[in-house]
């Protein structure tokens, strides 16, 4: 009896056996053309644990003329690298064979590493298969990416899962109907599975090693109480679930930010992750539209860290929830752009006379804080005043909306700037026949003038 993992012994051996990535390896598709044709040129399969990486690099090795050589960068280092590049040298200009080389979890070569392939590969003497479960355009050297072929393979479908199931209980690489199990059970460790076909096959070996030869619904929903979450929170999954959380909260819907949350948090994630997160979006993406967003962060990040999990949950859901219904605003975010903008535009950054304090005697005379009007002096608090460096005109950058509190930070602001005297020194303004105050209020708010 063969005693290897189900998993291993249920590996397809062709394209035919080979289930989901339809994208990928479908007939018609480029890839799978060039495997039954033996013309493959390097590529990079990227994907999750579970989706066919290694097992197709098998199946092209089954199908190819070329010698295939496999490494596994974690326990390869530049010295076999270089070796099965100088072999395949050797090959090509003596026995006219191409070398295919399969580098499982290629992204956990260095720069070093990954640049020594570079002049093989390009040369054609090795046609290399990269197998890694991040990002490619991360981690991978871009060089290496630019001169292979990029695929990304998906987590595999409930469905996908239910066919390699059965197939393993009736082929006579797995248990060759020798046991009984519901179809429903199978259902149930797909869905338990994350679109990983290795932990779907696991778990079915286990199902059988525990239970006996026949397997039940039941049997399988008391064997698997816990959900099997796919989740690395160093890698790809990380920035993806934390991506999701940020936009849905910019997005103004608590419910599934909620979900999210929650999902990051079951997961393993640093709550303190999450709160640092929560604190960049209530300035970035809500900002003076809601004042309180931030100081509601902070606070139930202070009482998160005074009270700790499980309980701190409540801090956490209290924050998400609040910034997800707050009023939306990024006008300081694109202030902060327009501002460091005109800086690099300018070829120095005067201080005016006028503002430059006159600590020492002498100072004053040269003009150092002369004519500066103090604003607490007059009866509105606002000087007409210049506030900008020497030679650069007043420019506005910050922009407020019409959501929220930012509303009332605006009348604020084109108050004190209509005080200053700014008006018409702004193309913008300039370009609308409107009495002053209907240009300041257009400028600013143009839904309340056309609709929009």
């Amino acid at each position: 009896m063969d005693t290897a993992p189900l998993a291993y012994r249920m590996r397809p051996t062709t394209l035919d056996e080979f289930v989901g990535q339809e994208h990928v390896v479908g007939k018609g598709t480029g890839l799978r053309t060039a495997i039954e044709h033996d013309q493959l040129s390097s590529v990079i399969l990227a994907g999750p644990p579970g989706t066919g990486k290694t097992t197709l690099a098998h199946i092209i090795s089954d199908a190819t003329k070329a010698a295939f050589v496999q490494i596994n960068a974690v326990t390869s280092g530049i010295k076999e690298l270089r070796a099965v590049c100088e072999e395949s040298t050797r090959l090509r200009e003596g026995l006219k064979q191409r070398t295919v080389l399969f580098i499982d979890e290629i992204h956990r070569f260095n720069t070093a590493q990954q640049d020594a392939l570079l002049p093989f590969v390009e040369s054609g003497t090795v046609i290399l298969i990269g197998a890694t479960t991040q990002n490619p355009s991360f981690d991978v050297n871009k060089a290496l990416v630019s001169r292979s072929h990029v695929h990304l393979l998906k987590p595999l479908s409930p469905e996908n899962l239910v066919s390699i199931l059965h197939r393993a209980v009736t082929d006579e690489r797995g248990y060759a109907e020798k046991i009984t199990i519901d179809d429903d059970a199978l259902t149930h460790i797909a869905s338990r599975s994350n679109g990983d076909a290795r932990i779907a096959l696991n778990l079915l070996e286990l199902a059988v090693l525990t239970v006996g030869s026949s397997v039940s619904l039941r049997d399988a929903q008391k064997l698997l109480r816990e959900r099997r979450e796919r989740y690395d929170a160093s890698g790809e999954d990380h920035y993806d679930a934390v991506s999701a959380f940020i936009k849905t909260i910019r997005g103004s819907d608590p419910d599934a930010a909620l979900l999210w949350l929650f999902s990051m948090l079951d997961r393993g994630e640093d709550p303190r992750f999450l709160f640092r997160r929560m604190a960049i979006l209530a300035s970035e993406d809500i900002g003076n539209a809601d004042p309180r967003a931030l100081p509601m962060v902070v606070s139930a990040w202070q009482a998160f860290e005074l009270v700790g999990l499980p309980e701190g949950e409540f801090f956490l859901a209290h924050a998400c929830v609040y910034l997800a219904q707050a009023p939306k605003s990024n006008a300081v975010t694109r202030a902060m752009g327009a501002a460091k903008s005109a800086l690099r535009s300018l070829s120095s950054v005067e201080v005016p006379f006028h503002l430059r304090n006159a600590p020492m005697k002498g100072m004053r005379e040269q003009g150092y804080g002369v004519g500066y009007q103090y604003p607490h002096d007059v009866r509105e608090g606002i000087a007409q005043e210049n506030y900008f460096p020497i030679g650069m005109s007043p420019s506005i950058f910050y922009e407020p909306t019409d959501r929220g509190f930012e509303a009332e930070v605006g009348e604020r602001i084109l108050r004190a700037r209509a005080i200053r005297g700014r008006n018409s020194r702004f193309p913008r303004l300039a370009q609308i026949d409107l009495p002053c105050s209907e240009q300041l209020l257009y400028t600013y708010w143009p839904c309340r003038k056309s609709g929009t």
